[in-house]
């Protein structure tokens, strides 16, 4: 199991460093959509999905790559937890 903000930190820490190239000033507020900012796209929600799997030691079906899961760092982070509880 995951401290929730560390987990949170790790998971925002790579946004800004994978998918926004380190540039933290256009961070988005956790809650906000990674797609509809253009920050993610079909691309990025694989490297998303390598990040997850390496990081936490997860292993994500292809049914579970939904918005629900992946479309912002809240959702990521209530994603990992729930993955890490069901492990």
């Amino acid at each position: 199991m995951h401290d929730s903000n560390q987990l949170r930190c790790d998971i925002r820490q790579f946004v800004i460093d994978e998918l926004l190239m380190g540039d933290a000033a256009s961070m988005l507020p956790d809650g906000a959509s990674l797609t509809e900012a253009g920050i993610v796209n079909s691309t990025g929600v694989l490297e998303v999905l390598m990040f997850l799997e390496q990081k936490f030691a997860l292993s994500v079906a292809d049914r579970e790559l939904v918005p629900e899961n992946f479309d912002s760092i809240d959702n990521l982070v209530a994603f990992v937890q729930r993955k890490t509880r069901a492990a």
